[in-house]
């Protein structure tokens, strides 16, 4: 993999861009670790802007990474902002995959250490039912012991009504769950060429 790197910003759907290459999204509320997700992924915990405060990504942030390019979209279920900044957010999101035919997968970001809200939900329920293919996962996996951690995993799954299997646990500190992250990408990358 080459080094990955920024290549935009969109604020509306007009500056998306178009599927040149496999387009893999990363999508989560505010402050579950997308940014930390992506720096780990690129192996430069610089790439993406890490903030301590909640609710910094507004818009769909680019990144090229070789064979496919990096969606980071807008944190949802952030309380302290305007309602029409946040439908704003809404229709970017909803504008963002309704291209969905160029979104070859999504990953779905959940704190390991937290149940999922209500809005966690609802994005799981959204994926499933425009039958965009979607991996959850787990964050900040470094912070609860290994029982905790499993424990945790079977809850978040039985929320969304999925397998154990489904979700991978991941830790930005550690870098667990990369490796099993890129073969997941690297499967979907080559379904979508039509390779076995």
């Amino acid at each position: 993999m080459k080094d990955p790197r920024f290549l935009t910003s969109a604020a509306s759907k007009t500056q998306f861009l178009g599927a040149e290459k496999p387009i893999i999204a990363v999508c989560g509320k505010s402050n579950v670790g997308k940014s930390s997700f992506i720096n780990m992924l690129a192996g430069n915990r610089r790439l993406a802007r890490v903030s301590k405060e909640p609710g910094r990504t507004r818009l769909v942030n680019y990144f090229d990474f070789g064979e496919f390019v990096l969606a980071d979209l807008p944190g949802y279920g952030f309380a302290r902002v305007a309602k029409a900044e946040k439908d704003r957010w809404a229709r970017l999101m909803g504008d963002f995959f309704a291209q969905s035919e160029g979104i070859l997968h999504v990953f779905a970001l959940a704190d390991i250490r937290h149940d999922p809200t209500a809005d966690d939900r609802q994005m799981i329920e959204y994926l499933t039912y425009f039958a965009i293919p979607f991996t959850v996962v787990a964050t900040k996996a470094d912070k609860l012991s290994r029982a905790a951690k499993m424990k945790s995993r079977r809850n978040i799954a039985a929320i969304y009504g999925c397998g154990e299997g489904d979700i991978v646990c991941t830790s930005a500190e550690t870098g667990e769950g990369r490796d099993e992250v890129f073969k997941i990408i690297d499967r979907r990358i080559a379904a979508g060429r039509g390779e076995s």
